[in-house]
């Protein structure tokens, strides 16, 4: 191996403990504390409340038949009663199955067909039909599980919850699948608690601490293990959380609740930037983000920020914590300059997310931090970024049970490529089955590409494409309300072949390309017809580029771009 980094010993589950154990000890340490509040003017839950809820769907899970080891699909955007019917299962040891809305009829057949799930819960009707459809039996709604009042004696169900071991399986998460049918990965109790208790410890008083609770917005889908990691931190962590069904309901909401911190996507963040950005001057973005880098390479002392985008954020916004995929380092740099720092941080679904986060008092620009304390990183001969920690699954389920991603001297091999600098910070350089190889032999990480297009104002998403090719070239897709509003502003026509239209993207394309050397720039790019959907089979439930998917739609657009310079 190259290089090691450890954090240290990390913060354990006890061995006949399971994750309930985090709501019963918030009950009893401070049970007045507001723990989940629905949206930004909704209901609340004080600790003590959260317990008594918890507990009474808990005993009425038990009163309806629900085992210990049975999996329960749960179809349903973020919301307190998602959170309900999650802790309630977890609680009386039933294994949680995470389902995304957004997922197609075909991909919930195969979570409920490959996990064997026995109960249902969803939102809506329509999600209950969807579940039925997929072959589900009966189907709880949140909301008749909300009325459910009777159960089992308090005795019984206290000897479910004591039965819990740390080491049972709390979830199976299914992967995105990018390459081929989602795998089921089983996470315990140990796992969960450990990603989200120590990434509490790993950030300071992020959380909460001297001083004062902590406030933030939790947009995360459920479905995904990084919204579960957050909501188990925020509840350890002792933050009040705002729970909204989606991120696009993310910005008008931050002015009400004015969040202290955020646990956020890439893609939320570039929203949010959209947002700020009309709000400034001319050429006032490009100097917030020159002093935003200036700031977190140390160059320029922090200022006093104020003004509509400080406003924007609420007003009390210091830090948000980036996963899911990588962030363009200007998206960083411009935050600083208003006194929000990114916390990039890496893990994947078999790490019950958290791995590395950059810490608060020592975050590292282009890093995704270092270890969370309990979990080790090392970076193998071949560049390939393995873990080991308390947070790392025991394998896959169903038909990818033998499958393993762990080897015989018990190393995750992730399938990233990355290095660690001498003080054991983590920067991820591609992904060894994203890496496109030029027919010339030239090796091009497309993702610092894609990021930098996707900054700019036309450009909703895009691929980078050449594996293979002579050059690399890439297809863009355009943000629908914003390409209206520049006709009308510019006089351009709708037609996406527009000389004035590729003018103005070819200077994306400029930009993007000033990150990397001539054999590594797009030469070639398209606009094509629509986006990037989930529901087009285009994109994976946690918004990542099925890429396959995309060459085979658009077959007929690249190959006139590989034509045209023949």
């Amino acid at each position: 191996m190259n290089s090691v980094s450890f954090s240290g010993n990390g913060v354990e589950l006890p061995e006949e403990s399971g994750l309930y154990s985090v709501v019963h000890d918030a009950a009893a340490a401070a049970p007045e504390r507001i723990a989940l509040c629905a949206g930004a003017d909704g209901g609340q839950l004080s600790c003590a409340q959260l317990d008594a809820r918890t507990r009474a769907l808990a005993s009425a899970f038990v009163e309806r038949g629900v085992q210990a080891g049975d999996r329960v699909a749960v179809l349903g955007r973020t919301g307190v009663e998602w959170v309900l019917v999650d802790l309630a299962a977890l609680a009386i040891g039933a294994v949680v199955v995470p389902v995304y809305p957004t997922s197609s009829d075909a991909q919930i057949a195969h979570i409920l067909s490959d996990s064997g799930a026995v109960c249902f819960a969803a939102e809506t009707e329509y999600d209950a039909a969807r579940l039925t459809a997929a072959g589900a039996a009966t189907v709880w709604g949140f909301t008749e599980l909300a009325a459910w009042s009777n159960g089992v004696e308090d005795g019984e169900l206290d000897d479910r919850i004591a039965a819990v071991r740390a080491d049972d399986h709390a979830m199976i998460v299914y992967t995105s699948g990018t390459t081929g049918p989602a795998k089921g990965c089983i996470l315990t109790h140990r796992n969960m608690f450990a990603a989200a208790a120590n990434t509490v410890v790993h950030t300071g008083d992020m959380f909460g601490g001297e001083r004062g609770q902590a406030v933030t917005v939790h947009a995360l889908p459920l479905a995904h293990v990084f919204g579960q990691t957050i909501l188990f931190a925020c509840l350890i962590g002792g933050t009040r959380t705002h729970l909204l069904p989606a991120i696009p309901d993310l910005v008008p909401v931050l002015p009400r609740v004015r969040p202290t911190f955020l646990a956020l996507v890439p893609y939320a963040l570039e929203k949010i930037r959209k947002a700020a950005r009309g709000l400034l001057e001319a050429d006032a973005e490009e100097a917030a983000v020159r002093q935003g880098i200036a700031i977190l390479r140390g160059q320029t002392a922090p200022g006093q920020p104020a003004g509509p985008v400080v406003d924007l954020l609420g007003g009390r916004l210091t830090h948000v914590i980036s996963g899911g995929a990588s962030l363009d380092t200007t998206t960083a740099g411009f935050f600083a300059a208003f006194g929000l720092h990114i916390l990039n941080c890496y893990g994947m679904t078999e790490t019950a997310t958290a791995v590395t986060v950059n810490e608060p008092a020592t975050n590292r620009l282009e890093t995704v931090g270092r270890p969370i304390p309990g979990t080790t990183v090392a970076i193998a001969d071949d560049g390939e970024v393995l873990i080991k920690g308390a947070n790392v699954t025991p394998g896959y389920w169903g038909a990818a049970a033998d499958k393993t991603p762990i080897d015989r001297d018990g190393w995750l091999h992730t399938g990233d490529i990355g290095e660690l600098d001498t003080d054991g910070y983590l920067r991820i350089t591609g992904r060894s089955k994203e890496i496109l190889v030029t027919n010339g032999g030239k090796n091009v990480a497309p993702t610092p590409l894609e990021d930098r297009l996707r900054l700019h104002p036309l450009v909703s998403n895009c691929i980078v494409l050449g594996d293979g090719r002579a050059y690399i070239c890439a297809l863009l897709t355009l943000d629908a309300d914003r390409w209206q509003a520049w006709q009308q502003n510019t006089g351009a026509s709708a037609d996406r072949h527009d000389h004035r239209l590729r003018h103005e993207l070819q200077v994306a394309v400029d930009d993007a390309n000033t990150l990397v050397s001539r054999a590594e720039s797009i030469r070639e790019f398209r606009v094509v017809d629509g986006d990037f959907t989930v529901e087009a089979g285009l994109l994976t439930s946690s918004l990542k580029l099925r890429r396959a998917a995309i060459e085979n739609t658009y077959m007929t657009e690249i190959g006139d771009m590989y034509a045209a310079r023949v």
